[in-house]
Parts: structure tokens; sequence; C-alpha cells
């Protein structure tokens, strides 16, 4: 009877304990609405040391995609810069791609892209900056040959969703 009533005992407290693992947000109490500012572009593509492709609007989809996936993740809620707690502000700095793997003519079949920017994520109630990432990369791969072929556009797209990803995970999550 003894060993019954300690077993019962012992499940309840691991039971009660859980696993630490919450889905809610890490953000302060103060902190319910965002605001993300036009991102400027300090991509200069018309050098001759920059890459071979321009894609217009770039910094447009990126800040698009960030406002998406905060109201994706309905932690913060999108406001007009006066009324929010939090301000993103940023800077498109590069856009990259490398090849990543070559056929025997040293001819390139995967590339990696990646969107390059420059964040700072400042908390207009205590009047501090929350963050700052100098150089804060969304990636993706794409293939030119094969049952896994796609375009240039479509990676791009991947990484900026993927970027936006971990602006909000870096946010919310403060990881």
């Amino acid at each position: 009877m003894k060993k019954n009533i300690l077993t019962v005992l012992t499940l309840t407290a691991v039971l009660i304990a859980g696993c630490g693992y919450t889905t809610r947000s890490s953000l302060p109490g103060h902190l319910r609405t965002i605001h993300i500012a036009p991102i400027d572009n300090k991509i200069v593509y018309t050098s001759s040391t920059s890459r071979e492709v321009y894609f217009p609007l770039l910094e447009v989809d990126a800040r698009n995609a960030i406002i998406d996936r905060f109201q994706f993740d309905g932690n913060l809620r999108f406001v007009n810069e006066d009324d929010a707690d939090l301000v993103l502000k940023g800077s498109l700095l590069n856009y990259q791609r490398h090849g990543l793997r070559f056929s025997d003519d040293d001819v390139a079949e995967e590339y990696r892209v990646q969107v390059v920017v420059s964040l700072e994520m400042f908390d207009t109630q205590k009047n501090e900056m929350m963050w700052q990432e100098p150089r804060f990369v969304g990636e993706a791969t794409f293939f030119l040959s094969g049952p896994e072929a796609t375009s240039e556009e479509s990676a791009v797209q991947e990484a900026i969703e993927d970027l936006a990803r971990r602006v909000v995970e870096r946010t919310v999550e403060n990881w």
C-alpha cells in the first residue's frame, strides 16, 4: 500500500513539474504592439564588385514578410509608429549568391542565396534598445537542374521568409 502511494505521489510531482516548455512569448508584459519601419536599401548594386543581379524592391519584400510573420505569430500587434511599444528599424546591406555544388566541369549546380540586413529593436516604453543585430541573415538554396530545380527568384522569397522567421524568433523568444 505504501509503495502505491509513493508511486502516485512521484507521478503527481512529475506531472506538476512538467517539462518547462511553453508556447507563450518570453516578451515582458508591457510589450504588446510593434511597428516595422521601412527598410533602407544600402546595397550599391552599380559597383563592379557587387553581385550580377539586382532584385528591385527587395527591402520592401523583406519588410512585408516581417510584418506578415509578426501577424502570423500573434504575440505582437502591428500599429503605427506613434502607438508602438516596439519599433524595428533596419537596413538591407547585401544580397549574396554562392555556389555550393559543382559539376565535374566546374559549373555550379546548387546555389545558396543570402539576404543580409542590419536591425535594431527599440523598446519605446523603456526608451532603450531591446536588441541589435549588425548582420542578420536569411538564406535559402536552389538547384539549377534536376527534379528539385527552382528559380533564383523563388529562393530569394524563401530567404526573405527565413529572415522574417528569424526576426520574430529573436524578438518573441529572445534567442
